[in-house]
Parts: C-alpha cells; sequence; structure tokens
C-alpha cells in the first residue's frame, strides 16, 4: 500500500534520513580508506612491487572475490529486502528468527567453502595466475597465502550478516566502522608480527584474517543493543531463509560484477612483472571515493528503497533513487576528474617510498587513468542495483552482469597485447559503462521513468562546476616539484593547494548555477549546525 503522507514532505524527509546515513557511513569509510592508505604505504614500502607483493594480492583476490560473491556483495543485497519487509510486515521475534537462521545457514555454508579452498587452493592458484610458473617460489607462496587467508571469508560473511540487521533498523555507525578494525590489524601484523617470520609477507595473512574477525566483532554490542543478536537456529527450510536464497543465487553474478571483472584483470596481468600490484594500487585509489561516497549512499539508499518497495511505493521510489543518482554523479564526477589529472602526484606522494620505485610509480598512475574513465559508472552500478534488489528482481542484474562480463573478457584480449596492464584497466572500465548502461535501459521498463529532466540537468550543472577543478589540478600537476626526488613537504603542500583550490571552485561554481544538490546538503548542514548550537 503506498503511503498516505505528503509526497514532498515525505519524500524530504527519506531523502534527508538518506544523506545522514551516508554521511555517517561517509566519515567511517573516510576513516577507513585513510587507514587503508597508510596500510597500502607500509605494504608498498616493505615490498614494493616484487614477488612477494605480487603474491600477496593473487591469492589475496581468491577470498576476496568469494567475499563479494557469498558475503557483502550477494549476502547484504538479497538479506536487507527481505529483513526490511518482515519488519514491515510481521513481529520483531520473526525478523529476529529469519536473522538467527540466515546466520547459521551462511555459518554452515561459508565454513565448508573454507574448508574446500584450503584444500584445493593447489588447483585454484594457478588458475587465478597462469603467468606464475608452475611449480615455481613465486607459485608456492601464493598457494600458501591463498590458504592462510581462506578463513577471512568465514568471518567477513558473518560480518555481513550483522551489517544487514543494523542497516536494516537503520544503526549504520557500527558496521560502517568496522573496516577501521581490519586495517588496524593489518597494519599492526606487519609491524609487529612480519619480524617473526621468515617469510614477512605471511605476517600480512594473518593480519586479513584477524581483521576479518575484528569487524565481526565489532558490530555485536550494537546488536545486542537493538535485541537481535544472534541465536543458533538450524532451519535451512525458514521461508525467509529460501527467499533469501532465491534472491542470492543470481545476485552472485549480478552485484559482484565489478569484482568479477577485476579477477579477469588480475588473471590476465599476472602475464606482466607488476602488473597485478600495479592494478591493485590503481583500484584501491579508485576505491577511495568510491568506498567514501559511492559505497556509502548505495548501502543509505538501500533500506529506504527496500521499505518503499515493500510498502508498494513506487512514486517515492523513483524519487529517491533519482535523488540518488544525482547525488552520487554531483560528488563522483569531479572526484573522477580530480584521479585523471593528479594521478601521478598523488600516487608519487603516497607510494613511492623504500622499495616502490618511480617506474612503480608509473605503471600504477596508468593504471589510476585508465580505471578512473569508469568511476562514475562504478558507483552509479551500485545504486541501480540497489533499486533492482529492492524490487526483488535479481534476474535482471545477472542477465546484464554477463553481457558486461563478457565485454570486459572481449576488450582485455583486445587491449592487453598494445597497451598491457593499462589496457586490462581499461576494459574494466569500459565493462563497467556498458553495465550501467543497460541495467539503466532494464529499470525504465520496471518505473517507466527516472525524471530524466532533472538527472540531465543535475549532471549538466556538475560538468560545468568541475571546470575550476581541471583548471587548479593541471596547474599544480604541472610544477616542477613533481620531478624532483624527495621534497615530501613541499608535495604535501601543493597537492593539498590543488584540493583546497578544487574544492572552493566547485562548491562556488554550484552556488552561482543554485544546484539543488548543494542547496539541499548546504540546508542540511545549517540546520545540523543549529541544532548543535541551540
Amino acid at each position: 500500500m503506498a503511503s498516505d503522507a505528503d509526497p514532498s514532505i515525505s519524500g524530504h524527509a527519506e531523502r534527508s534520513q538518506v544523506v545522514k546515513a551516508a554521511g555517517i557511513i561517509g566519515i567511517a569509510t573516510f576513516s577507513s580508506r585513510i587507514l587503508g592508505f597508510i596500510r597500502d604505504m607500509v605494504l608498498a614500502r616493505l615490498f614494493g612491487a616484487g614477488a612477494a607483493a605480487d603474491a600477496f594480492f593473487v591469492a589475496y583476490r581468491i577470498p576476496n572475490l568469494l567475499r563479494e560473491l557469498f558475503a557483502e556483495g550477494s549476502m547484504s543485497a538479497a538479506f536487507i529486502p527481505i529483513f526490511s519487509e518482515y519488519l514491515a510486515k510481521r513481529s520483531k521475534r520473526d525478523a529476529w528468527e529469519l536473522a538467527s537462521a540466515a546466520f547459521t545457514t551462511l555459518l554452515t555454508i561459508l565454513t565448508g567453502v573454507c574448508v574446500l579452498g584450503i584444500l584445493t587452493a593447489r588447483w585454484i592458484v594457478p588458475l587465478i595466475a597462469p603467468g606464475f610458473s608452475e611449480g615455481s617460489e613465486k607459485q608456492a607462496l601464493t598457494i600458501l597465502l591463498a590458504q592462510i587467508m581462506f578463513p577471512y571469508l568465514l568471518f567477513i560473511g558473518l560480518s555481513a550478516v550483522a551489517m544487514g540487521v543494523l542497516n536494516s533498523i537503520r544503526r549504520f555507525a557500527a558496521p560502517a566502522f568496522s573496516p577501521v578494525m581490519f586495517n588496524i590489524a593489518i597494519i599492526g601484523s606487519a609491524f609487529l608480527l612480519a619480524p617473526l617470520f621468515d617469510q614477512p609477507i605471511l605476517a600480512v595473512a594473518v593480519g586479513v584474517v584477524v581483521g576479518g574477525l575484528a569487524q565481526f566483532l565489532i558490530q555485536l554490542p550494537a546488536l545486542n543493543k537493538a535485541g537481535f543478536l544472534f541465536a543458533w537456529r538450524f532451519d535451512f527450510n525458514h521461508d525467509g531463509v529460501r527467499r533469501i536464497g532465491w534472491l542470492m543465487a543470481p545476485a552472485l553474478i549480478g552485484l559482484s560484477v565489478t569484482q568479477i571483472n577485476v579477477l579477469v584483470s588480475t588473471i590476465l596481468a599476472s602475464f606482466f612483472p607488476g602488473g597485478p600490484t600495479y592494478l591493485f594500487y590503481g583500484m584501491r585509489l579508485i576505491q577511495f571515493p568510491l568506498g567514501v561516497f559511492g559505497v556509502a549512499l548505495a548501502t543509505a539508499v538501500l533500506p529506504s528503497l527496500s521499505m518503499q518497495a515493500a510498502q508498494g511505493d513506487l512514486s517515492a521510489l523513483r524519487h529517491t533513487l533519482s535523488f540518488g543518482l544525482r547525488l552520487i554523479f554531483f560528488i563522483i564526477f569531479p572526484a573522477m576528474i580530480g584521479l585523471i589529472l593528479l594521478r601521478v602526484p598523488i600516487v608519487q606522494l603516497f607510494f613511492e617510498h623504500g622499495r616502490f620505485s618511480a617506474a612503480d610509480t608509473a605503471g600504477t598512475a596508468q593504471a589510476v587513468f585508465a580505471y578512473a574513465i569508469g568511476l562514475w559508472a562504478f558507483a552509479g552500478v551500485r545504486i541501480i542495483v540497489a533499486a533492482f534488489y529492492a524490487l526483488q528482481d535479481t534476474r535482471t542484474p545477472v542477465l546484464v552482469a554477463g553481457i558486461a562480463l563478457s565485454a570486459n573478457i572481449a576488450l582485455s584480449m583486445a587491449l592487453m597485447g598494445p597497451l598491457q596492464h593499462v589496457g586490462l584497466a581499461l576494459a574494466t572500465a569500459l565493462a563497467a559503462i556498458v553495465n550501467m548502461s543497460l541495467l539503466i535501459m532494464f529499470l525504465v521498463r520496471h518505473l517507466e521513468t527516472l525524471g530524466w529532466k532533472a538527472i540531465l540537468a543535475s549532471h549538466a550543472r556538475v560538468v560545468a562546476a568541475s571546470v575550476p577543478i581541471a583548471v587548479a589540478c593541471l596547474w599544480v600537476a604541472g610544477l616542477e616539484v613533481w620531478g624532483r626526488p624527495e621534497n615530501w613537504i613541499a608535495k604535501t603542500v601543493m597537492l593539498l593547494v590543488a584540493i583546497g583550490l578544487s574544492v572552493a571552485g566547485y562548491v562556488t561554481a554550484h552556488a552561482l548555477l543554485r544546484s539543488e544538490e548543494m542547496d539541499f546538503l548546504w540546508d542540511l548542514v545549517k540546520r545540523k549546525v543549529g541544532r548543535t548550537l541551540s
């Protein structure tokens, strides 16, 4: 049944709730990404782009991909709409029983997957990294690292169920801050445990497992406070669990197309020395704005879309989705411009230390450029897919994902010859654009319209307001300081100047253009400050 409330009032309230939730998640994710950068700087300094680093990043890709497939990707997308429906239409006890049954089922499945993964790692690694010579020390190290890190999948899967419950009841802080613990565990392991190992990279693998466990444990107090602490409930035939399973099965591909595309790149990059490491660090820089803003907004908007879909209020769902698409482009497009134009200064400043050379900086910066071309699509896909899952349609994303994956493979094979690892990154970006375009086309059939006039007008303002960003970044990137060794203080100051001028110019341009998104965000800030001071 549609809501009886005034749509303009309820729509504004829902948008405010989404933005506030995205703000909490964004702040937490920003903290996690900063620690993630520190973690990556530590790993780059200790291991550079050598054999140990290549082995680690390939090995980590295996449980990380399975995490997207079985845990944070498909599990969250399938669990939140069903759990939200239980909260809206049934009792709290029914919802708690569903959460406990889903927790127990996932625990059982992931335990089996981890055991199977450890036993079959020696056959999996040659498939993931065919460029590593058979029987070489590099391949053996990759197998050992993968075996050590497989339990990470179990812990991060349980963390995903906890996150789904807390996000559904609009408690975003604990799950949003949980990745902070993951990064702290890896940094601590690199400094404290590495000296105890003959092969220091093994300590980092142990840190990955400890970090996954910490992500789950940190959410338990919030679950307990909300009255949703999990209980053992072996009820695999529970109606809600079966419905989650039906939604989750196609979502294994649908929501994780980006990770699958990255996996294809990892397989092919193993043929280029340093290729896996360049792509990893390049994607890490792309994931900073994507995680802080794109993932944050998608995470915040899914419970709202799910509740509106459960109530049959498609008009409200369209308005929420349109607002999400406008807001994500408002934030992500200027980030894309900044990353493209400042790619060399950023990589040099963050990673070119210790064993990470100037050649490694050039290789990573090239990957950043190629990935950044599709940054807007990476972010937009998350919002669009959230709408499909709110409508409990997981088949369409699967169809589109299959097409995008085929496009990625074809483009990778065509571009890797002339462009090497850069061609692989570019293929991933172009496949994301294909994915985004097709998803929008199919979603319009569900909702008839997305409010294109408002979306296109908003996007035009964003492009115009990004001109000052391009000017500031081109000026700073062209300075002679980037061609000199060291001078880290001067380089840091100039990068901060570029960011400061870009933000000031972007905000000023939007103020002059009377941007609806800027007005909305500014109104929220004023009301927040007013309540704080009153």
